[in-house]
């Protein structure tokens, strides 16, 4: 059965928010890519805290972000505003994980329905769904990082400008909210790096998959 071409652009939508969400969601989830940061970035000797107290900052917070736990930041002082952008953090970190889901899900039960139905989809301009959500959205993550890697800290400005709307809540008193001195601007630099390898890799591999299987067909 071919399947209409809607079904297709659907399913690479999906597929978009499937590789997005899962590529945000790493950073957040996988804590050795900032433990290893600490000495790297030299957060001990730019704040003379210890490694053990920084972790401790780190994890404290990200557990307020993840699974909800008391706001915290170990040892490192916070103010009330800094503890209200982390709950807005919190909001958009779960947001992710919804779509991550979601999208899973919906990968998972198509593919599915497509082996056992064999269902087909219906090819736009002879590409499947993979092609055209790796080239449209990786394009589209290239051209952002193009015009991000030209002036990180003004894109760093408009992310939160787009994301907190209406808030300054994210601009942190480092006397206040202890936690930015160790998560310095570096460090959200490299988290946009590797969100975007990531994602690339994932277009990358969408896009090869439908290469391959034309050649193949």
């Amino acid at each position: 059965m071919r399947l209409p071409k809607a079904v297709t652009v659907f399913f690479s939508a999906v597929l978009a928010v499937l590789a997005l969400s899962f590529s945000i969601a790493v950073p957040i989830l996988f804590r050795p890519f900032y433990y290893f940061q600490i000495n790297a970035l030299e957060l001990p000797e730019r704040t003379g805290w210890s490694e053990e107290i920084i972790r401790e900052a780190y994890d404290d917070v990200l557990d307020f972000c993840v699974l909800g736990e008391p706001f915290g930041t170990g040892q490192l002082a916070w103010s009330e505003s800094g503890r209200s952008h982390f709950a807005d953090v919190r909001e958009l970190f779960i947001l992710d994980f919804w779509a991550l889901g979601i999208s899973a899900v919906l990968c998972g039960f198509l593919l599915v329905l497509r082996l056992w139905k064999k269902w087909v989809f219906r090819p736009l301009l002879g590409h499947g769904p993979g092609f055209w959500a790796g080239t449209i959205a990786g394009g589209c993550v290239l051209i952002v990082a193009g015009l991000a890697a030209l002036d990180f800290d003004r894109a760093f400005v408009i992310f939160h400008a787009i994301f907190f709307p209406g808030k300054d809540n994210w601009i942190f008193d480092p006397t206040t909210d202890q936690i930015i001195q160790v998560m310095p601007e570096e460090f959200f630099c490299n988290c946009a790096i590797l969100i975007g390898v990531i994602f690339l890799t994932c277009c990358s591999i969408l896009v090869l998959t439908d290469l391959l299987r034309r050649k193949h067909l």
